[in-house]
């Protein structure tokens, strides 16, 4: 069993059930698996075979879906790439990644004008519509816009009956590209076995049914919401709530106009609902569970939006390489906040030292991962593949603890780690004691290099109060730090810089820091 062919099976117990509702328009499971067929088969026209690469360059609609879907049912590998990157970029990962077909909106073909020369494989461009104004293709070569097809004219062209190859679980279906912090991005090759796993555990898990509505605004090219907000709930009949793009007050609307049963978010979107004026209780009174992931959400956070809206935030865990959910907070027992809950069922988490040994709990080490929900490796990186897998264990990056009862707690990314004289600092919990301040939105916290320590505390604030002085959060800290612990130093800024699923991005603040000196 697979994504896709799971989608055809519920397809044809559902076939008249909602699969998604997107600006006015709503396609049925039936319609839906019609359209993934005649897609799958329109591709194979235009010769594209098993195991062929194919890149989605598309925002949250039911192109994306169609075309992951489709693309999978053939046996092909999925690039999903934010449609935001520059070229350089964009060009990379589909130079990388063997790309031989490109899936985009019209307003890519500038783009694709810049890329040609550079990316001689790439048989085919398909346009998908934008709604935009239509983009002038006069000035593009001949030999670009001979490779240039229209979504619906491959649509089209497709039969509906199309059935697609025999699939094997270990295929490669999807290469995603991390964001690459510390170099060029790596490409996570995730299995079919990886995605139908994660997907069917995480609705268990949750509890994700047929009568669930899940807003779907987190980006579809990222895993936290191809999982999660788009997998997930098609395993089991749930209906998608397609948002093109995160704005709080559409959130509210469709969340009272569909009655939407699920919202899945990073932190930033939880604060910015938080923070919106028209926001009201009785909006979000039709869900039963808010999912928080990608980053860390500050307890003060977590515990401001729960007694506002009423309504339990569940936090978890994840990350590209596992497909990506390894824990989350459990719904039949107690949420404790701070925690990304339990290992998932099918699962296993734990917490080891540097010799790669299980700690006792409570202890700091770094978090390890094995399920069937793990990467079979980097793409074209057999080093890399081999230092992140280490006797099917999947090494993290992360800083962790956990407790007597099997909850896992976040510390910090082992890179983002402050020495400070010696000892260790952790920007969470820094960032944890400013966002418990009445009049802080934002904050991120990093380490900057001090002659007289090694390194110093340095911590950037978000305030909705102007008036708001430095040496007042200097104070308000040391009452709640220990003195190694308290910033050096506090920077107001309008806003934090953050990618596209809202992570505040604490690197990117520290190479300003450095590009200034």
């Amino acid at each position: 069993m697979n994504i896709t062919s799971r989608l055809h099976e519920t397809a044809l117990e559902l076939g008249e059930k909602p699969a998604y509702h997107f600006m006015g328009q709503t396609s049925t499971y039936a319609e839906l698996d019609a359209a993934v067929s005649k897609f799958a088969s329109g591709l194979v026209q235009l010769g594209i075979r098993k195991g062929d690469h194919i890149a989605l360059l598309l925002g949250n609609s039911p192109h994306f879906v169609i075309s992951l879907y489709g693309a999978l049912r053939l046996g092909a590998t999925v690039i999903p790439v934010n449609p935001i990157y520059t070229a350089d970029e964009i060009g990379y990962i589909l130079h990388n990644g063997d790309v031989k077909a490109v899936v985009g909106l019209d307003l890519m073909v500038p783009l694709a004008e810049k890329m040609y020369e550079k990316l001689p494989n790439i048989a085919h461009y398909i346009i998908c519509e934008s709604g935009q104004p239509e983009v002038d293709q006069d000035g593009s070569n001949l030999s670009l816009r001979s490779k240039m097809k229209s979504f619906t004219s491959v649509l089209a062209s497709g039969e509906a009956s199309f059935k697609g190859p025999e699939l094997d679980k270990d295929d490669t279906a999807v290469i995603l590209y991390t964001s690459g912090t510390t170099g060029k991005p790596k490409g996570a090759m995730l299995t079919h076995g990886n995605l139908y796993s994660n997907a069917i555990d995480v609705s268990d898990y949750l509890r994700i049914a047929k009568e669930d509505r899940v807003i779907t605004t987190l980006p579809m090219f990222h895993v936290f919401c191809l999982t999660v907000a788009l997998n997930a709930p098609l395993m089991n009949g749930g209906t998608l709530l397609i948002v093109p793009r995160f704005s709080p007050g559409e959130i509210f609307q469709i969340a009272r106009d569909f009655q939407a049963t699920v919202f899945a978010g990073v932190p930033t979107m939880y604060n910015f609902l938080l923070q919106y004026p028209e926001g009201r209780a009785e909006d979000l009174q039709s869900l039963r569970l808010c999912i928080s992931g990608g980053a860390s959400m500050p307890v003060a956070l977590l515990e401001n939006f729960e007694r506002k809206f009423n309504v339990r935030v569940s936090e978890g865990y994840g990350l590209s390489e596992a497909s990506p959910v390894t824990c989350f907070n459990p719904l039949d027992r107690p949420r404790k906040a701070g925690s990304i809950g339990m290992s998932i069922v099918n699962v296993k988490n734990k917490v080891v030292n540097e010799l790669g040994e299980e700690v006792p709990a409570d202890q700091v080490g770094e978090l390890i991962v094995k399920g069937p929900n793990v990467m079979k490796g980097y793409y074209k990186m057999p080093e890399e593949t081999a230092a992140a897998i280490k006797n099917g264990w999947l090494y993290t990056g992360d800083l962790a603890r956990v407790d007597e009862e099997g909850y896992f707690y976040i510390v910090d990314r082992k890179k983002d780690l402050v020495l400070v004289g010696g000892y260790n600092v952790y920007p969470r919990e820094v960032e944890e004691v400013l966002y418990s301040h009445e009049d802080i939105v934002e904050v991120a916290v990093v380490g900057v290099p001090d002659p007289n320590f090694g390194e110093a505390v340095r911590a950037f604030v978000v305030s909705k109060k102007p008036e708001l002085r430095e040496e007042e959060l200097i104070e308000f800290c040391k009452e709640h730090l220990a003195k190694y612990k308290v910033p050096s130093s506090i920077d107001f800024l309008e806003e934090l810089p953050k990618n596209t699923t809202g992570k505040i991005l604490r690197r990117s603040l520290k190479d300003q820091l450095l590009q200034t000196k």
